[in-house]
């Protein structure tokens, strides 16, 4: 038996198989319908109300599409983004960017060149591939000025069994199959598959983020079919 069909991919491997999927990361993502609209509604209630100018850290950036929805909603941030696959980085550097975006290839377990503080900081689809999340979620908050705010955004399905099996069916029939003809390897779609199935419920989430000495900590979910599926958790330093 395939242990990644039930188990997902080593914490450690995570990078990598980004790297190897980066190539058609972009235009698999264009086909779910609301992802990058999802990710500025998170945005939106990150940085809304903000100053003007908001000093921003995009944690686990991608390829960029999060910084994007940063931009959409503050077209003035000063954004850092980081991530720890020098693949997904590589896609997002050729993109046309504001002088005001930075992008840093660095783990966010052992940042390198990332100083403080930040005004906001959106984790989006981060927190779920972390080995010690609670260690990541305190040193966000250590980066945050007081009053500034963290979103994680994220799946999140183990509260709620329609979620769960809305999650398996969609994984099964189209996000493992379109990914393993993208890039002729499903193994980082069956983690995302598994990884989403293991991952805290919101409820949980949530107090992580109280753990870690956030305060006014605040959920809301997505439209659509990710109603219940994907939610932003937000908490204030």
């Amino acid at each position: 038996m395939n242990p990644l069909s039930r188990t997902g991919l080593p914490r450690a491997e995570v990078p990598a198989a980004f790297d190897t999927g980066a190539a058609a990361y972009d235009r698999l993502v264009g086909i779910n319908p609301g992802y990058h609209r999802h990710l500025r509604i998170s945005a939106r209630r990150l940085l809304s109300p903000a100053r003007p100018g908001p000093r921003v850290l995009d944690a686990g950036c991608g390829t960029g599409a999060s910084t994007a929805a940063l931009l959409a909603v503050a077209p003035g941030a000063r954004i850092t983004a980081i991530d720890a696959s020098a693949g997904m980085l590589a896609r997002a550097r050729v993109k046309p960017w504001p002088d005001a975006v930075e992008f840093v290839h660095t783990p966010v377990e052992r940042l390198t060149g990332v100083r403080g503080p930040f005004d906001a900081i959106l984790a989006a689809y981060l927190v779920r591939n972390l080995a010690d999340p609670d260690a990541v979620l305190r040193e966000l908050h250590g980066l945050l000025r007081p009053g500034g705010r963290l979103a994680v955004h994220d799946y999140s399905v183990r509260d709620s069994r329609r979620a769960r099996w809305v999650w398996n069916a969609v994984c099964g029939a189209i996000v493992i199959p379109a990914g393993r003809l993208a890039t002729g390897d499903g193994t980082l779609y069956r983690h995302l598959r598994r990884s989403v199935l293991d991952f805290d419920g919101v409820g949980t989430l949530a107090d992580r983020l109280r753990g870690a000495g956030f305060t006014d900590v605040r959920v809301g979910t997505m439209p659509g079919w990710q109603r219940g599926i994907v939610h932003t958790v937000l908490g204030t330093a």
